[in-house]
């Protein structure tokens, strides 16, 4: 729980059972990876040999017999670093059967789907992943943070690269903040919020998918959805911005084998916990889906009033959906 966040976690992982030049396997930032699963732009993709995986174009998701394959061609130099992040579920088992063929150690950075995990509606890593890393801000709903869980033989060398080796003193009133939350995570009703989390994402990507925006992977197994806008003529970043300016929080991000660079990428990403901790349900699901597709045809049709419009609709739906524990007298 010292953790400052994701990232370190994800570097003291390294730091306990990895040297420099060993091999580590991660998903590739552009097709929805993280900076610390070996990116080239990282540190852990200059002080490592770092391998690269990806999805299917048909699918979208992840296919295990051809990473097996990289991975084994590859071999492990000491130890491997397998850490799948997805919109779909993440088969576990299939990573972990991987893992032991060619004698690496599975790292599960579930730091989207920490809390999905808590909630029972997404499969855990739990006896299948030796070293598991997770923020504590996503889907966890606490304070920016991080955790790490490992089995009992992997402890020491973990506990050491968090300190002395890689950080300082601890961030008190953080943890603090991550045992209120773990206390909530553990409460019957945190269930019913995982479950109502999924069901608002499943039910917006439908809603999109009506009306004729490209899913990546069909859809979406957890919280997150991925859109490609090519079909719909814009791109990522002024889309993103776009909707932004209408109170519609998105980001820009890559879609898989985008033709576009990173920095002006073809699609868009986001997610549902925070509305879903505000109270919105499947019917609301329904506003916001028409929101952004009116939103990205504004953008396209450089039409600034009807950005403006959405942005007083989502404002007066909003104002019925206060967020929790803060008054509206000090909003």
């Amino acid at each position: 729980m010292q953790l400052y966040s994701g990232s370190p976690a994800n570097l003291a992982i390294y730091l306990a059972y990895c040297q420099p030049g060993d091999t580590v396997m991660g998903m590739a930032l552009p097709i929805g990876g993280h900076l610390t699963h070996g990116w080239n732009v990282s540190v852990t993709g200059k002080w490592f040999h770092a391998v690269q995986y990806g999805v299917r174009r048909d699918t979208g998701r992840v296919d295990l017999t051809r990473s097996g394959t990289w991975l084994g061609a590859r071999g492990p130099s000491r130890s491997s670093a397998l850490a799948p992040r997805s919109r779909a579920s993440i088969d576990f088992v299939g990573f972990a059967e991987i893992a032991a063929e060619v004698g690496a150690i599975l790292v599960a950075d579930i730091a989207h789907v920490a809390g999905l995990v808590v909630g029972g509606v997404h499969p855990s890593p739990v006896g299948h992943a030796p070293v598991i890393s997770t923020t504590t801000h996503k889907t966890l709903r606490g304070p920016r943070g991080a955790l790490l869980l490992c089995s009992s033989e992997r402890a020491q060398a973990l506990d050491r690269a968090v300190f002395p080796e890689l950080q300082g003193g601890p961030y008190d009133h953080t943890t603090a903040g991550i045992a209120v939350a773990l206390h909530e995570a553990g409460q019957p009703g945190f269930r019913d919020y995982a479950a109502r989390i999924v069901a608002d994402a499943k039910r917006l990507a439908q809603v999109l998918a009506e009306r004729g925006f490209d899913l990546v992977s069909g859809g979406t197994d957890n919280h997150l959805l991925l859109i490609g806008l090519t079909s719909k003529g814009v791109e990522g970043k002024p889309a993103a911005q776009g909707l932004d300016r209408a109170g519609l929080v998105t980001n820009a991000n890559t879609v898989p084998y985008d033709p576009r660079k990173p920095f002006s990428p073809s699609g868009i990403r986001l997610g549902t916990p925070s509305v879903t901790s505000r109270g919105l349900g499947l019917a609301e699901m329904e506003l916001v889906g028409r929101w952004l597709d009116e939103g990205v045809q504004a953008v396209k049709a450089k039409d600034e009033a009807t950005l403006d419009r959405i942005a007083a609709e989502v404002a007066e739906l909003a104002a019925r959906f206060p967020r929790p524990g803060i008054p509206l007298d000090r909003l």
